[in-house]
């Protein structure tokens, strides 16, 4: 009887030297194609070149090489059907029990700062995607190995007597997902920014959750775009695992953050700020974002744009709160903050795009709704001041300030700013009325000298009445209702100023 043999050509050769001793021992003939046939035979491995099996040399600089019928006839050949074995013998092929193959990076070379497209089509893999389709189809008879991180698993099963049929089935399944994401990614290179066809989307599991929103439903975390960047790919030092709301808090919050300038500190419960302030350290900044609303700041979550510091990790270490994400964090403050392992600590070292340009999806029933990211900050505003009164240098600030907020609060959204300070916010409701009065409440007494910022245009002007009479003295919002006129009347009466930015920022 033959011996089983093994097919091996990866791109990534880690751990594959000790994986292709195993397979040796175990009998299997090894097959391999050019760089893995070398590298093998340099770890003193004994090989057999792919050309040895084709009886064909590779061709055009390696493009081709394993795209033949004893390569393929192989893998594909139905052990079950003895048509397919006998048409195997008659042209002299021998069966292919396992295939071991990884990928091209293309994801890699994309990601690389100015890739030219010719490296970049290069880098697009098309026998190794054949190779794995071809194995993963046929998983009743063939194994497949498509990552390094298989192969202990795969080697001591083998080694246990062989490979179950549920083991062959989650391998193949693997593979599909693997080329299928793979081929997304080259599929949204060549786009080039069009709306595609067919949209695919793809994502690598960074984690199972605990649960989704809610206990009865199940959860998971994905990693998006060709290399790991942003919030998914952020480094957890200290605390139990983010739950499905815990990475929904601090994505709210990060956006915001990052759509701030100066340094700043973001409080978020159940994705709204409820506390943002600007200041000249981090430290102040945090203890001027938790006093903006301390109630509802009890147990929520943290981001800030600057370095977590032992500064920073003192004044966390005063309350009660749920998670702190920030770009990085000194030795020292991680140290600091050890007392509290229930606070989750999360650098992200690698900011993602949150500018425009790159998508949100979300899912309707039977579809998914997809649009560009509302960058996280405006690039080239066009303000415009609509009333009588200028607004002060000192009104200018905060009125910056306030629409900066106001884009990451749930619509309807209103958000007041006072010394570098957000001192009321009302988020979601249903009337931009009852939004005011809401921010205006929270904000009490320092609502008087503060400024406004709403999310989409005063339909009316009773909604910036409320705010007149809590003393509020200018507003910005992007304008152009049909009552524009009616609103700035009732805004000269009061001396308020009023800045139109010509641009609305719903957040639903």
């Amino acid at each position: 009887m033959s011996p089983p043999r093994a097919l091996l050509g990866v791109d990534d050769k880690a751990g594959l030297d000790d994986f292709a001793r195993g397979l040796d021992r175990l009998g299997f003939e090894l097959i391999a194609t050019g760089g893995t046939e070398r590298f093998l035979r340099e770890a003193g491995i004994a090989v057999t070149p792919i050309a040895a099996v084709t009886g064909v040399e590779e061709m055009l600089g390696g493009r081709v090489k394993t795209l033949h019928p004893a390569i393929h006839g192989g893998i594909l050949a139905r052990r079950d059907h003895p048509e397919d074995l006998a048409a195997l013998a008659e042209m002299g092929y021998r069966p292919i029990d396992l295939v071991v193959v990884n990928l091209y990076p293309f994801a890699k070379v994309v990601a690389a700062p100015e890739s030219p497209e010719t490296s970049v089509l290069e880098a697009i893999d098309i026998g190794g995607p054949t190779l794995l389709r071809a194995a993963a189809k046929n998983f009743a008879s063939v194994g497949v190995v498509s990552s390094p991180t298989q192969y202990g698993k795969v080697l001591a099963e083998l080694e246990g007597g062989g490979l179950s049929p549920a083991t062959r089935r989650r391998l193949a399944a693997e593979v599909f997902q693997l080329v299928s994401a793979y081929d997304s990614l080259v599929a949204t290179y060549l786009s080039q920014g069009d709306w595609p066809s067919r949209l695919a989307i793809s994502g690598e599991l960074r984690e199972r959750l605990r649960y989704g929103e809610n206990p009865h439903q199940q959860g998971a975390l994905y990693q998006t775009g060709p290399t790991p960047t942003g919030l998914a790919a952020a480094v957890l030092h200290q605390g139990t695992e983010l739950s499905y709301t815990n990475w929904l808090d601090a994505d709210a919050a990060w956006r915001l953050v990052q759509g701030i300038e100066e340094v700043a500190a973001v409080v978020v419960k159940h994705t709204n700020p409820c506390g943002v302030a600007v200041a000249p350290t981090v430290a102040e900044a945090l203890e001027r974002a938790y006093d903006c609303d301390p109630r509802s700041a009890y147990g929520g979550v943290i981001a800030l744009n600057r370095l977590l510091d032992e500064e920073v990790a003192a004044v966390l270490s005063r309350h009660f709160l749920e998670l702190v994400v920030a770009p990085g964090a000194t030795p020292g403050a991680l140290l600091a903050l050890r007392p509290r392992p229930r606070l989750r600590v999360l650098t992200v070292p690698v900011p993602g795009n949150l500018g425009s340009g790159s998508l949100e999806v979300r899912s309707v029933d039977g579809g998914l709704l997809v649009q560009e990211r509302d960058p996280a900050s405006d690039e080239a505003p066009d303000l415009q001041v609509r009333s009588r009164r200028q607004p002060t240098v000192a009104e200018w600030r905060q009125l910056g300030l306030a629409w900066s907020i106001v884009r990451a609060v749930k619509s309807n959204a209103i958000v007041l700013c006072r010394d570098d300070q957000a001192v009321g916010i009302g988020a979601g409701q249903m009337s931009r009325v009852e939004a005011v009065e809401l921010a205006v409440g929270r904000a009490a007494g320092r609502a008087r000298g503060a400024v406004l910022a709403s999310d989409a245009f005063f339909p009316m002007a009773d909604g910036l009445e409320v705010a007149i009479r809590a003393g509020v003295t200018a507003a910005i919002h992007p304008g152009g209702s049909k009552r524009d006129g009616e609103v700035l009347s009732a805004a000269d009466a009061a001396g308020l100023a009023v800045v139109a930015t010509g641009r609305r920022h719903f957040r639903h």
